[in-house]
């Protein structure tokens, strides 16, 4: 690897902050995919992890002399809900590397096994999750979207009981770190503030040195937190994706989209759109993620307050000041990646009304948010006065106008714009009937085929592939799937 090169610097924390624990091995561990050019980045050899030792590292049956497993310990609200102790119930953090940019990147196996945190649970994870992770994981770092990653996914060669018994697998996950805003929760609940200073220097250090130079550094990393995850839940919203359930243990300071549960991508384009089967009221929808990502901040900056100033009133308006930013943050950040998606340079006051129109005609007509934008990334569609090839006749008023804003810039290369656009505007996502289908092969029919073509055509989602159209189709009324699983 070599495996030398990994090690735990997060056991340089209080012993309270985890729990030591080795994975359990499994029977027969068949490795199903290694990302090679994220093993190439992390600067480990994939002949290595592809081989007899590296494949019973990543099933947690032997793990390397100098390695230190860890469990992390944390808190959260799931559902709004206060959980005082969470941690890491099927994972266990192996340790960081450097990677070929100097950066420290965590390693982690996901479904390794039962550790302190468990909770009764048996910390192993269902191949069908465990394919959908690292698919949507890749999907979002192709696409551009800050993230955690997939290195390996490996068959175990046993059963879990979930309603039915399901194969079981692991998954390897490469984070700049797993620290979440529950990690502080747990922390505060407990009034440790030496443990809450600890790990906000420990964050500071590693993912904004920047803060070390601040006057104030605990309230710089709050409102580097504050804008990380507004720029992040931007991203998310301008290709339709939907966490699932965005609770406080599954937000990670870094700003990177952590915890693929019952995640999606839309298909029609429709604000009040929920994947996850228990979220019966919405909580989680696409159009409430800014909303709830502002509330869990909120809850990120009461585990701060001790360490904000000494007086609680100080304290809490330096907080209020900084999670003020977060709707600037975001709008600014939505409105640029909303004018880049439709080629438009500059601002216009007309802007926020012209977005808001197509997104009210898009739902009113039922249609499609990927095809839509990418339908409009075209000279043709940009110089008019046709109208582009799978819109509904209804959209031709919008097209007027947006084309009259178009055409104000003063610039008639339609093709350089057009370019452009279909650089942030995808052709392919990871739908969720195609995820859907590709799991059922994998799971029933130990298929793999579905599961590499996905992952090869969802590498470069803004390129055309011949012969590739069936992953740009909708589903058919009988193949939508309108609820996924955590599961793992």
């Amino acid at each position: 690897m070599p495996h030398s090169s990994i090690r735990q610097g997060y056991a340089t924390l209080p012993s309270s902050f985890y729990t030591r624990t080795q994975p359990t091995p499994v029977a027969r561990p068949e490795l199903i995919a290694l990302n090679t050019a994220l093993a190439a980045e992390l600067g480990l050899d994939a002949a290595w992890l592809a081989g007899p030792q590296g494949l019973a590292m990543l099933a947690g049956n032997q793990i390397p002399q100098g390695m230190d497993p860890l469990a992390t310990v944390y808190a959260g609200h799931q559902f709004g809900h206060f959980s005082p102790q969470l941690g890491d119930g099927r994972a266990l953090l192996l340790g960081e590397v450097e990677d070929r940019n100097g950066h420290l990147r965590e390693i982690a196996l996901k479904g390794s096994g039962p550790t302190a945190y468990s909770r009764s649970g048996d910390g192993r994870a269902a191949l069908g999750p465990v394919l959908r992770e690292y698919l949507l994981s890749e999907s979002m770092a192709a696409l551009g979207i800050p993230t955690t990653r997939a290195l390996a996914a490996v068959a175990t060669g046993e059963r879990v009981y979930r309603e039915t018994p399901l194969p079981g697998a692991i998954v390897a996950r490469v984070a700049r770190s797993h620290i979440r805003v529950g990690t502080f929760q747990f922390f505060a609940a407990r009034q440790d503030r030496h443990a809450l200073r600890a790990l906000a220097d420990f964050a500071i250090a590693r993912l904004y040195p920047q803060a070390v130079q601040d006057a104030q550094p605990y309230v710089a990393l709050l409102q580097a937190v504050v804008a990380a995850q507004a720029a992040l839940v931007a991203q998310w919203m301008l290709v339709g994706f939907i966490h699932g359930v965005m609770n406080t243990d599954n937000m990670a300071i870094s700003g990177e989209t952590i915890d693929y549960g019952p995640c999606a991508f839309m298909d029609t384009y429709n604000p009040a759109t929920v994947f996850s089967f228990i979220d019966k009221r919405g909580r989680y929808a696409y159009t409430n993620q800014p909303t709830i990502a502002l509330w869990n901040l909120t809850r990120f900056a009461e585990a701060l307050l001790p360490l904000l100033a000494e007086e609680d009133g100080q304290a809490i308006s330096l907080a209020q000041q900084a999670l003020g930013a977060f709707h600037p943050h975001f709008h600014a950040a939505y409105f640029a990646g909303m004018r880049a998606k439709l080629g438009l340079v500059g601002e216009d006051e007309g802007d926020e009304t012209l977005f808001k129109t197509l997104l009210d005609h898009m739902e009113a007509e039922k249609m499609d948010m990927t095809n839509t934008f990418r339908a409009l990334s075209h000279e043709e569609a940009l110089r008019g006065p046709g109208l582009p090839a799978g819109l509904p006749a209804s959209t031709s008023p919008w097209l007027a106008r947006w084309r009259a804003r178009v055409a104000q810039q003063g610039s008639a290369d339609y093709a350089a714009r057009a370019s452009a656009m279909q650089q942030v505007n995808p052709c392919y996502i990871p739908r969720n009937h195609k995820v859907e289908a590709m799991i059922q092969a994998a799971v029933k029919q130990h298929d793999y085929t579905p599961f590499r073509e996905m992952l090869s055509v969802l590498a470069t989602p803004y390129v055309e592939q011949p012969g590739m159209e069936g992953y740009t189709a909708p589903p058919t009324p009988d193949e939508v799937v309108p609820y996924t699983y955590c599961g793992t």
